[in-house]
């Protein structure tokens, strides 16, 4: 089981930008599609972005496309959430899971969860 660690968050006004790392340990880390959810205060986790084992295919939340991007680095063992135009109502405590497909990578069941990494968006 490959572990997983979330790096990145912090407290940005709306608008700006902040970049997600979550770097996994193992050799098996390009074995995984990849996905990452968050969770606001109050609310159950959500879906955000997911991308394939090999980087080629990625799929995201309708309230995140076109100002997040997934990507990875399998020579790193990293996979990345660029997120660009940040709102208010992206605050929340964001993590990654791994899973053996992409379809599988946006679904919040049957996942190992890290202890996330906490994003706070002020207006």
């Amino acid at each position: 089981q490959v572990q997983l660690v979330e790096s990145g968050g912090g407290l940005m006004q709306a608008g700006g930008s902040l970049r997600l790392s979550c770097a996994a340990s193992g050799r098996t880390f390009s074995t995984y599609a990849m996905g990452w959810f968050r969770q606001a205060p109050g609310k159950e986790r959500e879906f955000v972005a997911a991308i394939n084992r090999s980087g080629g295919a990625t799929t995201y939340a309708d309230s995140v496309k076109g100002r997040f991007t997934i990507s990875r680095d399998n020579a790193k063992n990293t996979v990345y959430l660029q997120m660009n135009s940040l709102k208010p109502e992206d605050t929340a405590v964001y993590y990654c899971a791994a899973a053996p497909t992409l379809t599988v990578a946006t679904r919040t069941e049957g996942k190992v969860w890290g202890q996330g990494t906490q994003v706070t968006v002020s207006s």
